[in-house]
């Protein structure tokens, strides 16, 4: 199912897909699939992209994490605390705060 899921968000953004939320799930799906340096790929193309889509930030660093990348984890997370404080995101500033923590 998955990979239908995939094909079917690929064809999405090929045909012009500018909704942020397209590119994430795609990242997202990657990521369910165990395509671990492809999901961090394509988070890291949203935030390219969509910069304020905060939800990503947390995604990407927790890849990077366990892609045992650290350093990345912690530039993604610091990256995502300050746009989810830009925009009065408590929930997500607070998620990526913990993540730091465990860095």
């Amino acid at each position: 199912m998955s990979e239908e899921r995939l094909a079917l968000l690929e064809k999405m953004i090929a045909a012009g897909s500018e909704d942020p939320f397209h590119h994430y799930a795609r990242a997202m799906e990657l990521r369910s699939l165990g395509r671990l340096e492809d999901a961090l790929a394509a988070y890291r193309d949203v935030i390219a992209r969509f910069e304020d889509y905060v939800p990503t930030y947390l995604m990407a660093a927790q890849v990077a994490m366990e892609l045992d990348d650290d350093d990345a984890a912690r530039a993604l997370a610091t990256a995502g605390l300050a746009q989810a404080q830009a925009k009065g995101d408590g929930h997500a500033a607070s998620e990526l705060t913990q993540l730091l923590d465990l860095l």
